[in-house]
């Protein structure tokens, strides 16, 4: 194939419609007009041999091709832009940057005051802009509108880079007056009413169905393979609420251990071993390959692994 026949602006494009699905909205993103993204579509189809977008019943749906195209087209327009990037180092200290970045509730509690703490000493005009996973999707993270995205992923988009902060277990937040808290065994956690707590996935919240244990989470899931099911009465999820919560004698709280630690230290609660075994979970940070080489985002990235070490 001769490089010099094609037109690059057709990457920029190709990449656009692959994330929105549509050739309206890329066209809105891009600020052309819409017949001027469809011409650039036809011209993609030509040049890949390939349909790269069909309609069905979800709407337009990338091609096989198209999805196998999409994170190599992702890397090579982030090194392209990298390239492209002015060649001053970012100061930090006299910067007043924007930096937004998504976070679980379980990463607000734990790594987020810390991050705070490091920035108004490191970088004391740069602005923090904390969002929730209900405020954001993967595709404004993919393009660049969220600097990062913090929380305990199940999966994410292959052009996704990603790096695992530190690894957290369960411990349970009882109150000391509970009945059964100095013979806390199974028989003990089965027969006590729970909270639940979780908020992990990106995009808008939905109610839960108590019934549907696989989408109930590791504590619940670790239960159901003994074969077992808690009484959960309040679902929340915001990680400050079981601390107060737990303060009624016949309510447990399985949290990780991080959050149950800092809430036991300030409510007089107790943390104990949960009784059965639960598989920990990894809290990862994940930017978009745009991002990967610019100056000011590297930094931000060093200083939330920095913070994230000093934290262990």
């Amino acid at each position: 194939m001769n490089l010099d026949r094609i037109d690059l602006n057709l990457l920029v494009y190709l990449d656009v419609l692959l994330r929105e699905g549509s050739v309206t909205k890329a066209a809105q993103q891009l600020g052309i007009t819409q017949p001027a993204m469809s011409n650039g579509l036809r011209r993609l189809r030509e040049l890949f041999s390939d349909p790269i977008l069909v309609r069905t019943s979800d709407g337009m749906t990338p091609t096989e091709r198209a999805q196998e195209l999409q994170p190599m087209i992702r890397k090579a327009l982030g090194e392209l832009e990298a390239a492209l990037q002015p060649l001053e180092d970012f100061d930090a200290k006299i910067s007043h940057r924007v930096f937004r970045i998504m976070v679980s509730d379980y990463a607000e509690s734990t790594l987020v005051p810390e991050l705070v703490k490091r920035l108004r000493n490191d970088a004391p005009d740069v602005i923090l802009d904390v969002l929730t996973p209900s405020d954001v999707t993967f595709k404004d993270v993919e393009a660049g509108k969220v600097d990062m995205a913090i929380n305990r992923f199940d999966d994410m988009p292959q052009s996704f880079h990603q790096m695992t902060l530190w690894q957290d277990d369960f411990v349970c937040l009882v109150n000391p007056n509970h009945p059964l808290v100095d013979q806390f065994d199974l028989n003990a956690y089965l027969s006590s009413k729970h909270i639940w707590v979780s908020k992990t996935g990106m995009g808008a919240g939905v109610g839960i169905d108590p019934e549907k244990v696989v989408r109930l989470g590791w504590v619940d899931n670790a239960l159901s393979k003994l074969g077992h099911k808690r009484k959960i009465s309040v679902f929340t999820r915001h990680y400050q609420m079981p601390a107060l919560l737990a303060h009624n004698n016949d309510l447990v709280a399985t949290l990780p251990r991080r959050v149950a630690e800092m809430q036991a230290e300030s409510s007089s609660l107790q943390v104990k071993e949960p009784p059965f075994s639960i598989p920990p979970f990894e809290l990862k940070m994940a930017w978009s390959p745009l991002l990967q080489h610019h100056q000011a985002h590297r930094w931000l990235r060093r200083t939330i692994v920095d913070v994230a070490q000093q934290c262990k």
